[in-house]
């Protein structure tokens, strides 16, 4: 194991939170506040914000502007990327500094991308964990745990419940939306769900089925979705499933991401289910909580102490490849996550 040191020779350095004004950022700069007092410095695009809570302001999206942000604060060993880049010219930027990065995307090809940086991560001692949050993050952990149940799983059936009345953000509904517009790569699928009964859950293109046929080595893996509300679920889905694909029109998605950022309809709560199929064995992992935002913030909390304690090798590596975080699901038990495990039956 590497033991991170800044440019300035302190050694744990500073953690640089990217989005650090939203819902997920400020829950990663509290929880690292706590950790490390003083060493967690919020950073986004509002001036206002960065000068009432101290932060710095940067763009990720300009590259220019971001080199300078890391030149001038030479004690920053981490970046924390809360909120989603155009492209990975900001991890390339801080990689090749040697500064460490945990990021929270859930976008594929953007994922895919950093995992190709893995040599020049290498090459400067950096680390970088992807993967950090609910899903892509929690589903990764529990889809391992199933996937090692059953002695190495032919299929991984991944299911997420998300509470409307929960408070996303912006970015988060845009991204939902717009993820409609990809095609149903399978079939809805009955589940039980703890707390919530059994529920019609959707293919949906998150990340994690993407990853983990690479990193696990499962041959088929589908993520799909469920909103907590029956109706919306059904309403959701008809936008992409249902005649002329309504979807895919750009003034739909306008119109329903203020509409859905304005009114919370349902609760706070989610579940997480992951269910591994080999032969005629099954395992079952599912877990539930309340306030995603805040849990992805507290997921990815956890990956940055890990790499900040030198608990995680140069290179880049998404959560399930982090021997260190393989009980975090346990670690977050008083934030209110319940986990519970199931082997044999089936699913319908």
């Amino acid at each position: 194991m590497t033991t991170a040191k800044s440019r300035g020779g302190n050694p744990i350095g500073r953690a640089l939170v990217i989005g650090g004004y939203g819902a997920v950022g400020s829950a990663v700069t509290a929880a690292l506040d706590a950790w490390f007092p003083g060493r967690a410095i919020p950073a986004g695009r509002n001036p206002a914000q960065a000068h009432r809570l101290d932060g710095v302001r940067t763009d990720i999206a300009d590259p220019d502007a971001f080199a300078r942000t890391l030149d001038r604060l030479p004690d920053v060993t981490l970046v924390v990327l809360c909120a989603e880049p155009p492209d990975i010219t900001a991890a390339e930027l801080c990689l090749e500094r040697g500064i460490h990065i945990v990021d929270v995307g859930a976008t594929a090809h953007l994922l895919d991308a950093l995992t190709g940086l893995g040599p020049l991560a290498r090459r400067t001692g950096a680390a970088a964990v992807l993967s950090t949050g609910v899903a892509p993050g929690l589903t990764n952990l529990l889809a391992r745990r199933a996937h090692e149940a059953v002695g190495g799983a032919e299929r991984i059936d991944l299911t997420l419940l998300l509470g409307t009345g929960d408070h996303h953000g912006a970015d988060a509904v845009r991204w939902t939306l717009t993820s409609l517009t990809t095609p149903a790569p399978a079939a809805p699928l009955r589940i039980g769900l703890p707390g919530y009964g059994t529920r019609t859950a959707h293919p949906f293109p998150f990340s994690d089925q993407y990853t983990l046929p690479r990193t696990l080595g499962v041959p088929r893996v589908t993520t799909r979705l469920c909103l907590d509300s029956r109706a919306l679920t059904a309403g959701l889905f008809a936008l992409r499933d249902g005649p002329g694909r309504l979807a895919e029109r750009p003034a739909v998605r306008r119109l329903l991401t203020g509409l859905l950022n304005r009114v919370h309809l349902g609760g706070e709560g989610f579940a997480v289910r992951a269910d591994a199929h080999r032969h005629d064995r099954h395992a079952a992992y599912a877990l539930t909580g309340n306030r995603q935002s805040r849990i992805t913030g507290l997921v990815a909390a956890h990956a940055a102490r890990a790499v900040l304690t030198g608990a995680v090798t140069p290179g880049v590596h998404h959560i399930e490849e982090v021997p260190a975080l393989a009980r975090l699901p346990e670690g977050l038990t008083e934030h209110g996550i319940r986990l519970l495990h199931h082997t044999g039956g089936t699913t319908r």
